[in-house]
């Protein structure tokens, strides 16, 4: 049963299926993950879980509209063996296939060319989509129509020359951060990415939100390393400012810019004091320099795509 149109419908959708206190979660029977729209979700019962994967099969084919090479998953239902109740027998075997009548109606089909990612890449591109697929939510619900069929038309064009699949989702954030920083003002990017980080699953307030979001992006495979100068503060003008350097960087540089989305959407979703403001880069033998600026009020640039700036 269709439940929405929009990737904001169907997501709201299971989000009033989910229960914090549930016993339920669902997961791909192969590889054990937990995708998105369901990754940080439980349920009340064994049939609420099977409505959620439903839905959130609809949810990914929605988002393949975007993006055909978005992974696919064999969405079953299982207990959530952490739970105090949960019995030893559900412990020792605790997911459960759906019958031969749920299965075609929840199983997605084959991955493309049957080709399992390694549980590294896997990180990797599951962070690029679920980053995507908030944007383009973000896009869809205020009416940036142009800016995301531009963002597919660049993306599509990738696709006729990239072979590795994997590297699409790559692709598709330069893309994305490409467009968005010709078609919209610094003040419309900022709001477009702090309210697709609202999208994506809450995360705990830190003290050291770039240090924070750089060891996710290292976790995830966006870089190689980093390493962060100490903070220079300037109370009269509100602002802070700090020197990332960063090696083995995965996105690309295209016309004089390095597409930052994914830093600033990830800043964005340690919920810091001080918001990102503006982001200059510098190439530099081990990768690049990035002069990031947090702001108590924020009069951004360079928020998706970063302008390249020659080294001192």
């Amino acid at each position: 049963m269709m439940v929405g149109t929009t990737l904001v419908e169907i997501r709201a959708h299971i989000e009033t299926l989910a229960d914090e206190n549930g016993g339920y979660l669902v997961r791909c029977g192969r590889t054990g993950d937990r995708p998105v729209p369901v990754s940080e979700l439980k349920f009340d019962d064994r049939t609420t879980a099977q409505s959620a994967a439903r839905a959130a099969e609809q949810y990914r084919a929605t988002l393949r509209r975007y993006d055909p090479q978005v992974p696919r998953y064999d969405l079953i239902v299982c207990q959530d063996t952490e739970i105090p109740n949960a019995t030893p027998e559900s412990r020792a075997c605790p997911c459960q296939l759906p019958s031969s009548e749920e299965q075609i109606r929840t199983l997605s089909e084959p991955i493309i060319n049957g080709r399992t990612p390694k549980a590294e890449r896997r990180r990797l591109v599951e962070f690029c989509h679920n980053s995507a697929a908030a944007v383009f939510e973000t896009l869809s619900d205020c009416g940036y129509d142009s800016v995301e069929s531009a963002v597919m038309d660049a993306y599509f064009e990738h696709a006729e020359t990239v072979s590795d699949p994997d590297d699409l989702c790559l692709c598709l954030l330069e893309s994305m951060a490409m467009e968005l920083d010709e078609r919209l003002p610094p003040a419309e990017q900022a709001e477009v990415l702090a309210n697709a980080a609202d999208r994506l699953s809450p995360a705990e307030a830190t003290h050291q939100p770039v240090s924070t979001t750089l060891s996710i992006l290292e976790d995830r495979g966006l870089l190689g390393g980093y390493t962060l100068s100490p903070w220079s503060v300037e109370l009269d003008e509100g602002i802070r400012s700090t020197v990332v350097r960063l090696s083995e960087y995965a996105l690309s540089p295209r016309n004089g810019r390095l597409p930052v989305l994914p830093i600033v959407l990830e800043l964005h979703q340690q919920q810091p004091d001080w918001h990102p403001s503006s982001v200059r880069v510098a190439a530099i033998d081990e990768g690049w320099r990035l002069d990031l600026v947090l702001a108590r009020e924020t009069d951004p640039d360079g928020l998706a795509s970063a302008p390249i700036e020659s080294a001192l």
